[in-house]
Protein backbone atom coordinates (compact mmCIF):
# COMPACT_ATOMS: atom_id res chain seq x y z
CA UNK A 1 0.00 0.00 0.00
CA UNK A 2 1.56 3.16 -1.18
CA UNK A 3 1.05 6.44 1.19
CA UNK A 4 -0.15 10.29 -0.28
CA UNK A 5 2.70 12.21 -1.46
CA UNK A 6 2.70 15.83 -1.24
CA UNK A 7 2.05 17.43 -4.63
CA UNK A 8 4.95 20.03 -5.44
CA UNK A 9 2.33 23.11 -5.33
CA UNK A 10 1.48 22.13 -1.85
CA UNK A 11 5.17 23.39 -0.72
CA UNK A 12 5.48 27.05 -0.22
CA UNK A 13 9.31 26.56 -1.59
CA UNK A 14 7.58 25.95 -4.66
CA UNK A 15 6.33 28.71 -4.88
CA UNK A 16 9.07 31.19 -3.99
CA UNK A 17 11.33 29.48 -6.47
CA UNK A 18 9.18 30.25 -8.95
CA UNK A 19 8.78 33.79 -7.99
CA UNK A 20 12.05 33.85 -7.75
CA UNK A 21 13.11 32.66 -10.54
CA UNK A 22 10.69 34.68 -12.67
CA UNK A 23 12.50 37.99 -10.81
CA UNK A 24 15.85 37.24 -10.87
CA UNK A 25 15.66 36.27 -14.75
CA UNK A 26 13.47 39.34 -16.08
CA UNK A 27 16.52 41.42 -13.71
CA UNK A 28 19.32 39.42 -15.11
CA UNK A 29 18.28 40.21 -19.18
CA UNK A 30 18.03 44.07 -17.68
CA UNK A 31 21.32 44.12 -16.41
CA UNK A 32 22.85 42.36 -19.87
CA UNK A 33 21.05 44.95 -21.62
CA UNK A 34 23.88 47.01 -19.58
CA UNK A 35 26.73 44.55 -20.02
CA UNK A 36 26.59 43.55 -16.53
CA UNK A 37 25.13 40.23 -14.84
CA UNK A 38 23.52 40.20 -11.20
CA UNK A 39 26.85 39.16 -9.54
CA UNK A 40 28.85 42.26 -10.85
CA UNK A 41 26.18 44.34 -9.56
CA UNK A 42 26.13 43.25 -6.59
CA UNK A 43 29.72 44.03 -6.35
CA UNK A 44 29.27 47.10 -7.76
CA UNK A 45 26.34 48.40 -5.16
CA UNK A 46 28.56 47.20 -2.20
CA UNK A 47 31.64 49.23 -3.23
CA UNK A 48 29.52 52.25 -4.29
CA UNK A 49 29.45 53.70 -0.37
CA UNK A 50 32.83 52.96 -0.14
CA UNK A 51 35.60 55.17 -0.81
CA UNK A 52 38.00 51.48 -1.08
CA UNK A 53 37.67 48.16 0.25
CA UNK A 54 40.22 45.39 0.10
CA UNK A 55 39.36 42.45 -1.54
CA UNK A 56 38.84 40.43 1.54
CA UNK A 57 36.97 43.21 3.26
CA UNK A 58 34.84 43.30 -0.14
CA UNK A 59 34.49 39.51 0.05
CA UNK A 60 33.02 39.53 3.66
CA UNK A 61 30.70 42.51 3.04
CA UNK A 62 29.01 40.27 0.16
CA UNK A 63 29.78 36.83 1.61
CA UNK A 64 31.79 35.35 -1.19
CA UNK A 65 35.61 33.88 -1.22
CA UNK A 66 38.07 36.26 -1.97
CA UNK A 67 38.77 34.25 -5.04
CA UNK A 68 35.25 34.91 -6.35
CA UNK A 69 35.54 38.17 -5.63
CA UNK A 70 38.92 38.59 -7.74
CA UNK A 71 37.03 37.19 -10.53
CA UNK A 72 34.69 39.60 -10.29
CA UNK A 73 37.26 42.08 -10.05
CA UNK A 74 39.45 41.14 -13.05
CA UNK A 75 35.70 41.68 -15.35
CA UNK A 76 35.12 44.58 -14.06
CA UNK A 77 38.73 46.09 -14.39
CA UNK A 78 38.36 44.91 -17.97
CA UNK A 79 35.08 46.76 -18.09
CA UNK A 80 36.45 49.63 -16.71
CA UNK A 81 34.06 50.08 -13.92
CA UNK A 82 36.26 49.20 -11.41
CA UNK A 83 40.02 50.43 -10.35
CA UNK A 84 42.62 48.82 -8.07
CA UNK A 85 45.19 50.47 -6.55
CA UNK A 86 48.14 49.19 -4.66
CA UNK A 87 48.42 49.42 -0.57
CA UNK A 88 50.57 52.15 0.76
CA UNK A 89 51.01 50.76 3.33
CA UNK A 90 51.90 46.83 2.13
CA UNK A 91 52.67 46.28 -1.52
CA UNK A 92 50.99 42.63 -1.54
CA UNK A 93 47.96 44.62 -0.85
CA UNK A 94 45.30 46.38 -3.00
CA UNK A 95 42.59 48.12 -2.86
CA UNK A 96 39.18 48.43 -5.32
CA UNK A 97 37.12 50.99 -6.02
CA UNK A 98 34.62 52.04 -8.29
CA UNK A 99 36.24 54.19 -11.50
CA UNK A 100 34.27 57.17 -12.57
CA UNK A 101 32.66 55.17 -14.72
CA UNK A 102 31.42 52.30 -12.42
CA UNK A 103 30.03 55.21 -9.75
CA UNK A 104 27.94 56.95 -12.87
CA UNK A 105 26.52 53.25 -13.80
CA UNK A 106 25.28 52.19 -10.19
CA UNK A 107 22.58 54.61 -10.28
CA UNK A 108 21.54 53.28 -13.46
CA UNK A 109 21.70 50.08 -12.51
CA UNK A 110 19.91 50.62 -9.19
CA UNK A 111 16.52 52.26 -11.22
CA UNK A 112 16.80 48.73 -13.29
CA UNK A 113 16.57 46.81 -9.87
CA UNK A 114 13.84 49.89 -8.78
CA UNK A 115 11.67 48.89 -11.71
CA UNK A 116 11.84 45.64 -11.40
CA UNK A 117 10.95 44.92 -8.11
CA UNK A 118 7.90 47.19 -8.93
CA UNK A 119 7.10 45.14 -11.95
CA UNK A 120 7.31 42.01 -10.15
CA UNK A 121 5.47 43.27 -6.98
CA UNK A 122 3.54 46.19 -7.95
CA UNK A 123 0.45 44.19 -8.16
CA UNK A 124 0.79 44.08 -4.30
CA UNK A 125 -0.72 46.71 -1.96
CA UNK A 126 1.64 48.70 -0.12
CA UNK A 127 0.87 46.48 3.31
CA UNK A 128 1.47 43.40 1.83
CA UNK A 129 4.62 43.92 0.21
CA UNK A 130 5.96 45.37 3.43
CA UNK A 131 4.32 42.16 4.76
CA UNK A 132 5.92 40.24 2.57
CA UNK A 133 9.56 41.70 2.90
CA UNK A 134 8.79 41.33 6.74
CA UNK A 135 8.09 37.89 6.56
CA UNK A 136 11.45 37.04 4.45
CA UNK A 137 13.65 38.98 6.20
CA UNK A 138 12.42 37.38 9.25
CA UNK A 139 12.97 33.83 7.75
CA UNK A 140 16.58 34.85 6.22
CA UNK A 141 17.17 36.21 10.07
CA UNK A 142 16.18 32.73 11.45
CA UNK A 143 18.39 31.13 8.70
CA UNK A 144 21.23 33.05 9.89
CA UNK A 145 21.58 33.95 5.67
CA UNK A 146 24.22 36.44 5.69
CA UNK A 147 25.42 35.82 1.49
CA UNK A 148 24.33 38.29 -1.07
CA UNK A 149 22.23 36.33 -3.73
CA UNK A 150 24.35 36.39 -7.17
CA UNK A 151 23.02 33.83 -8.96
Amino acid sequence: MSSAISDLTSHTGYWMRMISNAVSQDFARRLASEGVTVAEWVFLRALYDERSLSPSLLATKMGMTKGAISKLADRLLEKGLVSRTEDETDRRAHHLALSVEGRAKVPQLAALADANDAEAFGVLSAEDHAELDRLLKLLVERRGLSSAPVD
